[in-house]
């Protein structure tokens, strides 16, 4: 039974727990309607608070009428509605991308900002068993390594979460026909021009009348062991990048002869861990590039991206480029007047205000923070970021490292020591830029509040 098999991937990843905060990522589609389905199914037992988050790509002709369909579905099983819209071609052709790519970052980063608006829910996708084959057959046919062929995850940032990611569509498909439920279908699946669309038309039906008939579930549990191998020789690589990886004045560098001892697999693992060190992310690192640094001999250099050049000296790589000094400030803000951070050539403002039923508290981390007054004690201290800060952000499961959540934002360094760190006593706040902390947030018994807003 369907339901059944949902409740075991939600306990075997721990994806929910009672009494959480639900935002369903609803197209209106095959996948978002059976997961928004079984999930209300789940929600009398499991008392969930479910909310619907759709993004209209304003690609399709039928568009407007999937946001129809999701706007009745919403009102039918009286839910709350999040509906967000942007031009994600321009947004593609401005950041670069592919329009595919373009839409899931718009997506995600509308999924995002609304699940913090509702109170840090957490994010359900309706990924299935079938999407995760194909995904598979993708980066296989693209060289990937052993992270891209593990595919999708069931569980990411402990808030996104795929509860459908064991079950095939064709039994999601058999759900809603059982029970008589509508969805909508999303014509441009049927373009033959995407490489997904030609594995889910094409290939695995070819494959499944031919050679393997559960070939689908196959390539699910070989996911599913390449996820749970790459995760252990990632531990293992992390510990031997803090062997090979020093800091030093600012400067990051990649030791060789410790490096030169690993096997080639782990080599190239922690090769990755001191890119993505540099850069803050391996956006087009290719395995090419990879290579490329394990082979940099004595004295040569070596470009990765625009105005990463790497050199070799003394048994060193390093970035060549001049690192960029670090800026030492520190202000203490009793938040009346004009914060005015001189060495950044930034103003603040502060102000409190009485918490309204109708209050909107629409905001954008990149400018502007709301915090519960009653839980700041002033003055607040505004400094830069210091080795060890460590902080819970909005929504986040835990405290992390502050160094580690701008490198997973893939901030460059030359950005992080401009953003102003705000501290209540000795407890981060907030960092312009990032969500405010857990500890501070506004919550519904919060009756007076304290914004920051970037001028």
């Amino acid at each position: 039974m369907i339901l059944k098999r949902i409740k075991k991937t939600i306990q075997e990843y721990k994806l929910f727990e009672k009494k959480d905060r639900i935002l369903v990522a609803y197209s209106g589609g095959v996948d978002s309607t059976g997961l928004l389905n079984l999930l209300l199914e789940l929600r009398e037992k499991w008392s969930f608070e479910l909310f619907l988050g759709h993004f209209n790509h304003m690609l399709r002709h039928n568009a407007d009428e999937d946001e129809q369909f999701v706007r009745r579905m919403a009102k039918k099983y009286s839910l709350p509605l999040f509906v967000g819209s942007k031009d994600v071609r321009s947004y593609a052709r401005k950041k670069k991308l592919n329009v595919e790519e373009a839409g899931r970052e718009l997506r995600y980063d509308f999924l995002k900002k609304t699940a913090l608006k509702i109170g840090g829910a957490k994010i359900a996708t309706g990924h299935t068993m079938t999407d995760q084959a194909e995904t598979f057959l993708m980066r296989l046919m693209r060289g990937s390594g052993l992270r891209g062929l593990g595919g999708i995850f069931p569980l990411v940032e402990g808030k996104i979460v795929r509860p459908l990611i064991q079950i095939e569509r064709q039994d999601i498909e058999a759900y809603l026909k059982k029970k008589k439920i509508e969805f909508r279908i999303d014509e441009s699946n049927l373009d033959r021009r995407f490489l997904r669309n030609r594995i889910r038309l094409d290939l695995i039906p070819y494959i499944k009348r031919n050679f393997e008939a559960e070939i689908v579930s196959s390539l699910g549990r070989i996911a599913s062991i390449i996820r749970d191998e790459d995760s252990l020789l990632e531990k293992i690589a992390q510990e031997k990048t803090k062997k090979a990886v020093s800091k030093k004045n600012n400067r990051i560098s990649l030791e060789v002869k410790p490096l030169s001892s690993l096997p080639l697999a782990m080599a190239r693992r922690v090769v990755r861990d001191f890119i993505s060190e540099l850069k803050g992310n391996l956006r087009e690192i290719s395995f090419k590039d990879v290579e490329s640094v394990l082979c940099l001999r004595e004295g040569k250099e070596l470009t990765l991206r625009k105005d990463h050049v790497l050199r070799r000296e003394k048994d060193k790589i390093f970035l060549k480029s001049k690192a960029t000094p670090k800026i030492r400030y520190e202000y203490r803000w009793e938040g009346k007047k004009t914060l005015e951070i001189k060495e950044l050539k930034l103003k603040l403002e502060g102000k409190k205000i009485k918490r309204r039923k109708s209050l909107h508290t629409d905001f954008d981390d990149q400018t502007s923070a709301f915090l519960d007054l009653g839980k700041l004690k002033f003055p607040l201290l505004i400094r830069n970021r210091r080795e060890g800060d460590r902080y819970q952000p909005l929504g986040a499961p835990g405290q992390k490292k502050l160094k580690e959540i701008m490198r997973a934002k893939g901030l460059p360094l030359s950005e992080r020591e401009k953003r102003p760190v705000f501290l209540s006593e000795d407890k981060i706040v907030w960092i312009l830029g990032f969500p405010v902390s857990e500890k501070f947030k506004v919550e519904e018994g919060t009756s007076d509040i304290f914004t920051i807003k970037k001028l």
